[in-house]
């Protein structure tokens, strides 16, 4: 008996709805990294995209606990002297809502070119709304 492989044109693929509103930035992107990678299928292989799409919803009603709104920092790095641009979380929440989703998932997946891929497929809006409702969505309960 030999051990199963996934191939990845075998691979089916779902889309899945996240609503971020109320919960917590963590518990949202280890969710939302879960699906993305595959695990939650029984014919996951670490080095085969098996993942399905996520949308994320209402990317500026998300939390974080304690005082990390004010206290977390987002930094980037521009490359040249002086380029260095440091935010705090809530500015960062109020500004692109959306940014800090896709870089906590992003943290989560492999950073590799099967990370990059797999990243791909996430889809953060601020809102409710979103342009993949003829994908037929199914949402995605998550239990904080």
């Amino acid at each position: 008996m030999s051990t199963f492989m996934a191939k990845p044109r075998e691979v089916e693929r779902k889309w899945y709805v996240i609503d971020a509103a109320g919960k917590t930035l963590g518990r949202v992107a280890t969710e939302a990294a879960r699906l993305l990678r595959g695990k939650h299928k029984p014919l996951f292989t670490p080095n085969v995209d098996c993942g399905d799409h996520v949308i994320i919803i209402n990317a500026e009603k998300v939390r974080l606990t304690g005082k990390k709104r004010q206290q977390k920092k987002y930094i980037r790095y521009s490359g040249y002297p002086g380029g260095l641009k440091v935010i705090n979380y809530d500015q960062l929440l109020q500004t692109f809502p959306e940014r800090a989703i896709e870089k906590a998932v992003k943290g989560m997946i492999p950073h590799n070119r099967l990370g990059n891929q797999i990243a791909k497929k996430l889809k953060v809006y601020r809102s409710t709304d979103h342009p993949h409702a003829a994908q037929q969505p199914q949402n995605w309960e998550i239990r904080d």
